[in-house]
């Protein structure tokens, strides 16, 4: 079945993206809950002449994470510091909340939910993340993971 979704959806598209998903996945779970409409030939031509109408919005939108990405390439190496526990392990997990405040530091302000790192981070080491700031554009920030010192 061939749909419109109306927001972003991890792992199957973005915003006004037309895709095909099995029946069950659209008629139970995105069209009742308002992500995405049936891509009949009206709701088509309706869609395109909205992209029509916001082309010279959505060049801007890139322009300005084309920005950020240039803001974002200037960082060599973010330095998060965990409660670490017997063998390098962190209490917890570093996660993109982590990240974030760590950007945020340094004066670039991210939101969290636009950050993709791939596996658990639960040891001390070197990783890197992705900042997704739009569809086509994209940055990978490496962080290091260091144990934090006790302040006395």
């Amino acid at each position: 079945m061939k749909i419109i979704l109306k927001e972003d959806i991890a792992n199957l598209g973005y915003k006004d993206d037309v895709v095909e998903v099995k029946n069950g996945y659209g008629r139970n779970y995105l069209i009742p809950q308002g992500k995405a409409v049936i891509a009949t030939e009206s709701a088509l031509k309706v869609l395109a002449e909205n992209q029509r109408q916001r082309a010279h919005k959505i060049a801007q939108i890139k322009a300005d994470a084309e920005a950020a990405a240039a803001a974002l390439q200037g960082v060599e190496l973010l330095t998060i510091a965990a409660k670490t526990g017997a063998n390098d392990t962190i209490y917890g997990s570093v996660g993109a909340l982590q990240i974030a405040e760590a950007l945020a530091k340094l004066g670039h302000n991210v939101d969290r939910k636009i950050i993709v790192v791939k596996d658990a981070v639960k040891t001390l080491g070197k990783y890197t993340c992705t900042v997704k700031l739009h569809k086509e554009v994209s940055v990978e920030i490496p962080f290091e993971v260091v144990a934090e010192t006790a302040e006395a």
